[in-house]
């Protein structure tokens, strides 16, 4: 393939917008062109790389034993009304009318509809265990897409969905997915860690994240060097210090003028942070809920919001604030009524904590939980940070920055029953059926992928995923000893089953080499005078840098024994 065929038009730079270094190497190589917001063309030679991932996911997952399914894109409402996600996705799904005013809505993921189709294909035990699974495009409105193909409005996802009767062959089931994801990272050169993660709008019961870790993630990750946990932020289980002993005193009013923080307060009244205790207010839903902590913890949104059941929290506004008679800087649980209070188990196991009066300038010493107050709910809603202890060994976890590469949960019979998907038992008996769910995001894989693998001068594609096998850069065309190279090389890379991208654009040999290190084959090869006066062609490796002058036959032999040595190490 002549580079000149492929529409490529790489840049020297990157739009000033592009920040993570898997953003600018896309653009500047030319793989993709933006749309709009969260909305990217492929071009041919980007496409060929997802065509790579998505052969390789197809190979684990067909190699896990799982079925290859096509699902529709476009879901009648009535299934996602019947799940009850209609109304928790939000805006984030897309909705839309067909001629006869039906509605519709373009499927963000495909759980009601996978359902939809095991209801009426599954009857008995005997159907089961079945996995199915699809590679197709899904529609989130993504209020912040981001990171060029990290966060998307529209995407290519494989979603895989087990089947099983029971817990046990689950587990099983769910095992074979996780190592077919394993296989799928290794294979296309991204080196991920299973955490522990929230189920989010899925739902279920357990689920674990493949995350990439690096700088550029939005993901926050607890990690434990001691015993090896890990968990996303939104998850991470971590024990809190200890809170400061002491029996119940009585509880005394004191003025704390000018002073409305945690800190603040702390130091004046000479106590540490933990023996304080923080409201913060939310809405829930769009309902007010005041929420008590302790005052050297964060609020966890996620663990809050899977506490109350709710399809949305945020924070108060100060108009809500003012109008619910809260005092901001000067709020506690002692007298509050007509609101919910969502207490952190540290502000409940604290005795003699420093509170707000709910009046300003003004404070409550010795504040103790179910004689001056009392929770409507308790729950663990704080939020892990770097040195808090790890719950498994006490160790202090650590903090790193990851994307999610891969998502899988044990759904259970959640949609199961609410989607009518049931078999019959060996004893004729009508059961639901016990569901797994897993998912990978093509493009966002493609990003890692580049994330993982690049330098200073470009992309460095992993053998399994590069859109060609070697680049060959031709200086001299026209020149009668170096066409007769080239077509020698040519036949030869074709003997050994490998691709070649071939540029003889009439150039200067610097933005040749520019453009190869930019696109990143695993391997360049040089055809020119210069190196035909040394007795072949350059051969270079891109990822070491390794250089040595074959003839076209010894060229293309040695590249096919990397090509294989390297994809049979990935293996």
């Amino acid at each position: 393939m002549r580079i000149r065929q492929l529409l490529v038009k790489t840049l020297r730079e990157a739009p000033a917008e592009a920040e993570l270094p898997s953003h600018r190497l896309l653009l500047r190589a030319g793989l993709v062109v933006p749309l709009a917001a969260g909305l990217y063309c492929f071009t041919p030679l980007g496409w060929r790389v997802v065509r790579s991932i998505e052969r390789i996911i197809r190979e684990e997952m067909n190699r896990s034993g799982a079925l290859e399914v096509h699902l529709p894109a476009l879901h009648p409402i009535e299934l996602w009304e019947q799940s009850g996600r209609a109304a928790l996705m939000g805006q984030t799904l897309f909705r839309l009318f067909d001629r006869k005013e039906r509605e519709f809505a373009l499927g963000p993921t495909h759980e009601e509809v996978i359902s939809y189709l095991a209801s009426r294909a599954i009857q008995s035990y005997r159907d089961l265990p079945v996995t199915l699974y699809q590679i197709q495009t899904k529609f989130r409105d993504e209020p912040r897409p981001r990171g060029g193909l990290i966060r998307l409005r529209e995407f290519t996802m494989k979603d895989a969905y087990s089947f099983d009767t029971g817990w046990d062959t689950l587990d099983a089931s769910y095992d074979a997915a996780f190592a077919a994801y394993q296989r799928i990272f290794r294979r296309a050169g991204v080196p991920v860690i299973p955490v522990a993660a929230d189920s989010g709008a899925i739902g279920g019961k357990d689920s674990q994240e493949f995350v990439f870790l690096t700088e550029s993630g939005e993901d926050t990750i607890l990690l434990c060097p001691g015993c090896g946990y890990a968990a996303n932020a939104e998850k991470a289980e971590f024990v809190p210090a200890p809170a400061v002993p002491g029996e119940p005193a009585p509880m005394e009013r004191v003025h704390t003028p000018g002073r409305r923080t945690i800190a603040e307060v702390a130091e004046f009244l000479g106590v540490e942070p933990r023996q304080t205790l923080k409201a913060v207010f939310y809405k829930a839903d769009g309902k007010p809920v005041f929420v008590a902590i302790r005052g050297d913890l964060e609020v966890n949104e996620v663990k809050l919001k899977n506490a109350l059941g709710a399809r949305e929290v945020e924070p108060m506004d100060e108009a809500t604030v003012r109008e619910l008679g809260l005092v901001a800087g000067s709020a506690s649980p002692v007298g509050v009524s007509g609101i919910p209070v969502i207490a952190d188990r540290s502000a409940v196991d604290s005795p003699n904590l420093v509170g707000g009066a709910n009046e300003p300038d003004y404070h409550l010493r010795n504040v103790n939980h179910g004689r001056d107050w009392q929770a409507t709910l308790v729950a663990e809603i704080a939020l892990a940070r770097t040195g808090d202890a790890c719950r498994t060994c006490g160790q202090a976890l650590e903090t790193r920055r990851g994307i999610e590469m891969g998502h899988v949960f044990k759904l259970g019979t959640l949609y199961a029953e609410k989607m009518g998907v049931y078999y019959l038992d060996e004893h004729g008996e009508r059961r639901p059926c016990v569901m797994g769910c897993y998912g990978i995001g093509v493009e966002r894989l493609l990003a890692a992928i580049i994330e993982a693998n690049h330098d200073a001068d470009g992309i460095r594609w992993p053998w399994e995923v590069s859109p060609f096998d070697v680049h060959v850069v031709v200086i001299g065309a026209g020149e009668a000893a170096v066409d007769a190279a080239l077509s020698e090389l040519e036949q030869a890379l074709q003997r050994s089953g490998l691709e070649p991208l071939i540029d003889d654009r009439d150039e200067s040999p610097g933005i040749k080499f520019k453009d190869a290190d930019l696109l990143g084959m695993p391997m360049r090869v040089t055809v020119s005078p210069r190196a035909l006066e040394r007795g072949g062609v350059e051969v270079r490796d891109r990822a070491t840098g390794e250089t040595r002058v074959l003839s076209p036959a010894d060229a293309a032999a040695a590249i096919a024994a990397a090509r294989s040595k390297a994809i049979e190490a990935g293996r």
